[in-house]
């Protein structure tokens, strides 16, 4: 199976975080510990360079150095590399360039930088990326860097050749739907992979059936911060939630149920109450808590988690003990720090 068939196919690709030592300098060993975990949890692949990388990674010259270590420990699998990359056009494709030469399949590419260009402007953006090499759009919520991108931005968006997938994370009902009603009104529904970043309603948008543009749609996979953490547990979610759609199994209470345990379970993690200011550490604190991370430090001294954030991850742990991996990270974690 070629990687798109895999994307289109649908697989769980963790945002990759960044290992940090207390210096705030890179932790090798440690972002190597990282993508070994996601790789023995089964994830269909990784995203580095992204919003939970830490966007600042350009800033300190790491952009490179942290792309070429998760592909060195993929280098032999069939994982799904992607990069984020961000910026004005010069930069992005410069951006896309280098992952590229790394092996990496597909550019995750955010729009943030580019707040007042119009949307002529954003598709001559994305073709030039695209000339590069293919693109996975990203919807990001402006709560965290993004912009509005509207229904015909996305309309046209589909009709760009080299466009693969998108992840759709604006955390908002209406534009998620403006995405997936583009999609399948471009006639390219079946050579496009959605993939949910909406980390507040990840289960809802893998099983639902999208009726829009004339045909039924799914997203089928999740490139998501929330994912980064307990992911051999959302390996095993997406398997079982792609044989409920299989089955065409009418969805029972339980279910729903599930999905609202994962969305308090991120409304926490990612410090929603406080506009998303701890997300970042707030993934750190579950991997340092499982031995993953030497400590949940962030190239911005001042980013930590909100006041009493560590106590609710902590009770969360205990309340909902069906979704965090902490029996599957202890078992193999000494591997890992090989």
């Amino acid at each position: 199976m070629s990687w798109k068939e895999k994307l289109r196919e649908g697989v769980v690709i963790p945002a990759h975080p960044l290992a940090l030592t207390a210096a705030r300098k890179l932790d090798d060993r440690r972002q190597r510990v990282l993508t070994r975990y996601y790789k023995a949890a089964g994830a269909g692949g990784v995203a580095v360079g992204v919003h939970t990388t830490q966007f600042a990674i350009r800033d300190v010259g790491l952009y490179q150095p942290v792309l070429e270590l998760a592909a060195e420990e993929v280098r032999d699998t069939d994982m799904i590399k992607v990069a984020g990359v961000i910026g004005p056009t010069a930069q992005a494709v410069r951006e896309a360039a280098t992952a590229a030469g790394l092996g990496y399949h597909a550019a995750l590419l955010s729009l943030g930088a580019l707040r007042d260009a119009t949307v002529p402007e954003l598709l001559e953006h994305t073709r030039a990326v695209g000339q590069v090499m293919p693109v996975f759009g990203f919807y990001l919520q402006p709560a965290v860097g993004g912009r509005v991108l509207p229904y015909e931005f996305w309309r046209g968006f589909a009709e760009i050749e080299n466009v693969v997938a998108v992840k759709i994370a604006p955390f908002n009902r209406y534009q998620t739907l403006d995405v997936v009603r583009a999609i399948a009104e471009s006639g390219r529904a079946d050579e496009i992979a959605l993939y949910t970043g909406n980390d507040d309603n990840i289960m809802i948008d893998l099983l639902t059936p999208f009726t829009l543009g004339g045909r039924i749609t799914h997203i089928r996979g999740g490139l998501l911060g929330q994912w980064a953490v307990w992911t051999f547990r959302a390996v095993q979610l997406l398997g079982r939630t792609h044989a409920v759609l299989e089955r065409g199994t009418p969805l029972t209470a339980g279910w729903l149920a599930k999905a609202t345990e994962l969305t308090y379970a991120n409304s926490i993690i990612f410090d929603a109450a406080n506009n998303f200011r701890g997300c970042i550490p707030g993934i750190h604190e579950i991997l340092v808590q499982q031995g993953i991370l030497a400590g949940r430090w962030c190239l911005d001294p001042d980013e930590d988690l909100s006041p009493g954030q560590a106590d609710a991850i902590a009770r969360l742990e205990k309340e909902y003990d069906d979704l965090p991996d902490n029996d599957f990270v202890k078992a193999h974690l000494h591997e890992w720090l090989k």
